[in-house]
């Protein structure tokens, strides 16, 4: 069984790590989310599926497997299935990629234990779009699946296994799962499905979908998985965007009706009322269907299916109608509340209900976000007691409301997870190790940190997103923190050619310092005059906000979220408990202090040395003359240096920790080391030494923090440790021997310095992350020429379950704030999959 979220990942010659923290955003498609009756909400983030608890506000584990992103989740047993999750101690979770597949998951109880179970047979051969089902009794579950092939398929989980039967089971645990029929529904798919079991029917089943032909198509069937075509539903003018079925209710002629509730990308929903009525004669068919809706025979009863009301109140395409999940009642009935929850690409949730009197259905309470994107929400969602909705939106967001009201409604937003909704590029720590910076191709730039408890300091500490300083029109590349002293600073590039240098502001020092409950770096927050920073109107540069400024942000051109014809000024707060989606959007912006010019093109790679005087970028290059490393100064921010050498892109760059060296890997196979001393004109520099070190590109190099010693990793699936030597030459130490993967990523922590012994972190191109100690070689100390026997060891290989799935791209250590060996020290890493993800190491 994996280790469950904060348990060790296991240890190997000497190291054990233990999962810290997992940033995530959620894939931007409609069905992708799933709030299970265990409590705990399922999505898809890029080819993982993701687990977080609402409880906690942070996500728990990933589990890996799909090959292709994530479309859609399912939990087994459903919210609905409320008699038989009564004392239930494993749950199932399914999920669709946009490669056809789809993987069972077995989750245990609580959130400790769960396990890849199956991937059913390849039975789409196109994206999976929609999963739904339900339980039909303890131990059976009936599920359907749709995909952009024009194919629906029918599904049967058996929680026990029996035996005989002519199906081929494919069998996991405790359970099988059976194909048990498939339906061609055409050139127009369906992308949404809901099923339920019929009132007053035992053992037979409707299936609703609705897709790109505007029509709501009934099929009926039992526990064998033959569905036929019952009826059409006419009415929606656009594609249909989501269905569900409630419970059967109890209406006032004393029989049970179902009804059935679909959105639309015509920006209404609509709710139907299926009654059943075993007098109805077939020869009145047609005129009822005429007049009242069509109707249809199951079993020995007849059905008809009405419009029950229209639903107006949404200004853009409805892409989620929810009902509220049933309650059980004390005699062991399930209640179904008429309530429909609903989300739509206007930015807005609402819940509906019938008024009293009347029963008209009306818009009882509306939530919302103001983000500086024009689209919404792709789903809402309630959680099982009702109680709290949860929404997902075009920024791979999530927001939560919960109901605090004690007499009436009163909708709060709640702590959830948050991380970037694109691949994450690089990240870097603070200089002093409190938090954590990361960039990626969202065009957002975020700050994570461990938030500590006011009231009880030595509680659980997690970590959450503090501030959001870049919101940029470009994907970002790169960046990297200004070390030194003075005001918190950072550089990135982006997919342009200019680098940008960000000042924090006084809201962000001051939050950190309620985050951290530490004291910030510079006490004296006098110097900074800079509260906050306000996003222009083209998303490209961000203008400070003063602490003396006389104007205060002005609300009243923003007539509510769904307003943007103007953008709201930001509002600088010191947040004293972590900021929820709105507010970091909005008022956690850094300002832009400097834009650095001259490269020639996007830029690509950037570091700063030690000392917080020089930054060196590189940028995308084909030809030697715009390969070249361009050498900043700190503070002027003047161009003092141009180093020539590679031909190709400047993949990665690193100063030795006595900044008397530069070393850089690139694309053309070669690394090179600059010999780089800092004057009162500039700097001075020239090429130690330039070295074809691998048979492909070099994508990822680090120092030693002890020595002149250095590691490179390339594509050729080996990593090497080179030397220095007289300030001349470089030399091959070691070279370790060949990974799997490509390696991709590369960090070099130290831990004890009379040994010259550390710890190198390898990430690969399959996500997977390994460590490795090293120690012997010439250390900084050793004056001596003569090289001391250097030994390599692998240490630890992560558990799959704890790493990427896809491409590391960036590993870093943080500063040990402890001489202690056996001290915890945390490595972060980021990489394609979306992820950023935060590890303690311990050696044991």
């Amino acid at each position: 069984m994996p280790p469950a979220a904060g348990e060790l990942a296991g240890a190997r010659g000497g190291a054990e790590a233990e999962r810290v923290f997992i940033g995530a955003g959620c894939n931007r498609v409609v069905n992708n989310v799933s709030w299970g009756a265990c409590g705990l909400v399922a999505f898809g983030a890029q080819n993982a599926v993701a687990l977080f608890s609402p409880l906690r506000g942070e996500i728990v584990t990933t589990l890996p497997g799909h090959k292709a992103a994530v479309n859609c989740t399912l939990w087994l047993p459903t919210k609905k299935d409320v008699l038989q999750v009564q004392s239930r101690e494993t749950h199932y979770l399914l999920s669709g990629s946009s490669d056809g597949a789809i993987m069972a998951w077995k989750i245990g109880s609580g959130i400790g234990k769960w396990s890849h179970v199956l991937q059913l047979p390849a039975m789409h051969k196109k994206g999976v779009t929609c999963l739904a089902g339900r339980m039909v009794s303890d131990r059976v579950s009936i599920f359907a699946s749709t995909s952009s092939d024009g194919m629906v398929v029918i599904w049967e989980m058996v929680v026990e296994p029996t035996a005989g039967g002519k199906m081929i089971y494919w069998h996991f645990g405790c359970c099988k799962v059976s194909c048990l029929h498939s339906l061609s529904v055409g050139l127009k798919p369906m992308v949404s499905l809901s099923l339920a079991v019929l009132p007053e029917q035992e053992g037979c089943l409707i299936l609703a979908m609705g897709g790109l032909d505007h029509k709501v198509h009934i099929y009926c069937g039992d526990q064998s998985g033959k569905f036929i075509k019952a009826c059409e539903l006419k009415g929606h003018s656009d594609w249909i965007r989501s269905l569900d079925f409630s419970l059967p209710v109890m209406t006032s002629s004393e029989k049970h009706s179902l009804f059935l509730v679909s959105s639309s990308q015509d920006k209404t929903i609509r709710i139907w009322k299926m009654t059943s009525d075993v007098q109805q004669r077939k020869d009145n068919i047609g005129m009822a269907s005429y007049i009242e809706g069509p109707l249809f025979v199951a079993g020995n009863t007849s059905y008809q299916l009405s419009l029950e009301s229209l639903l107006v109140g949404h200004e853009d395409w409805v892409y989620s109608v929810e009902w509220q999940p049933p309650t059980l009642l004390l005699g062991g009935e399930a209640h179904q509340p008429m309530s429909i929850l609903s989300a739509s690409m206007d930015k807005m949730m609402m819940i509906w209900r019938p008024e009293k009197n009347t029963g008209l259905w009306i818009n009882s309470v509306t939530v919302g976000e103001l983000s500086h994107s024009a689209l919404g929400f792709y789903g809402g969602h309630w959680e099982p007691d009702g109680k709290s909705i949860l929404a997902h939106g075009y920024g791979g967001f999530f927001h939560m409301w919960r109901d605090v009201g004690l007499d009436s409604e009163n909708w709060q937003p709640q702590i959830v997870p948050s991380g970037h909704f694109a691949p994450v590029s690089d990240l870097t720590w603070s200089r002093s190790g409190e938090y954590l910076l990361t960039v990626s191709h969202d065009q957002t730039a975020r700050i994570f940190a461990p938030w500590r408890s006011h009231v009880n300091p030595g509680d659980v500490i997690c970590w959450r997103e503090i501030a959001r300083p870049q919101i940029h029109g470009h994907d970002i590349n790169c960046v990297a923190f200004v070390q030194g002293t003075g005001n918190h600073r950072f550089v990135c590039g982006a997919d342009e050619k200019v680098c940008r240098v960000f000042e924090a502001t006084l809201s962000f020092l001051r939050t950190l310092q309620e985050a951290t409950l530490l004291k910030p770096d510079n006490e004296d927050f006098d110097d900074v005059q800079v509260l906050g920073a306000n996003m222009s109107a083209l998303g490209l540069s961000q203008k400070p906000i003063y602490t003396h400024g006389k104007e205060s942000p002005s609300s009243a051109s923003n007539d509510g979220p769904d307003s943007m014809e103007t953008i709201p000024d930001a509002v600088p707060t010191v947040f004293t408990e972590p900021p929820v989606e709105d507010q970091l959007a909005w008022n956690t912006l850094w300002p832009e202090s400097h834009k650095l010019y001259g490269h020639g093109n996007e830029l690509f790679s950037i570091c700063c040395d030690h000392a917080g005087k020089l930054v060196a970028s590189s940028c995308k290059a084909q030809s030697a003359p715009v390969a070249e490393i361009w050498l900043w100064e700190v503070g002027t921010w003047k161009a003092v240096g141009r180093l020539q050498s590679h031909n190709l892109t400047v993949t990665q760059m690193e100063f030795s920790s006595d900044n008397a060296f530069l070393l850089s890997v690139s694309r053309d196979r070669h690394l090179s080391v600059f010999s780089i001393k800092k004057t009162e004109e500039g700097a001075q520099h020239h090429l130690v030494t330039k070295h074809e070190a691998h048979k492909r590109i070099i994508w990822a190099c680090s120092w030693n923090p002890f020595g002149y010693e250095f590691a490179t990793g390339s594509r050729d699936k080996t990593v090497k440790i080179w030397c220095v030597q007289d300030a001349s030459s470089v030399k091959l130490l070691a070279t370790l021997p060949q990974f799997r993967e490509s390696v991709t990523a590369l960090a070099w922590t130290g831990r004890d310095r009379a040994r010259n012994a550390g710890i190198i972190a390898v990430g690969m191109d399959n996500g997977l992350i390994e460590l490795w100690s090293v120690s012997g070689g010439r250390a900084a100390s050793d004056s001596s020429s003569d090289l001391s026997p250097f030994s390599v060891a692998c240490m630890l290989r992560f558990d799959p379950l704890l790493c990427h799935v896809s491409t590391v791209h960036r590993l870093r250590w943080q500063k040990p704030d402890s001489a202690d060996e056996k001290a915890a020290i945390e490595l972060s890493s980021c990489g394609s999959d979306h992820c950023v993800r935060v590890f303690a190491v311990r050696d044991t």
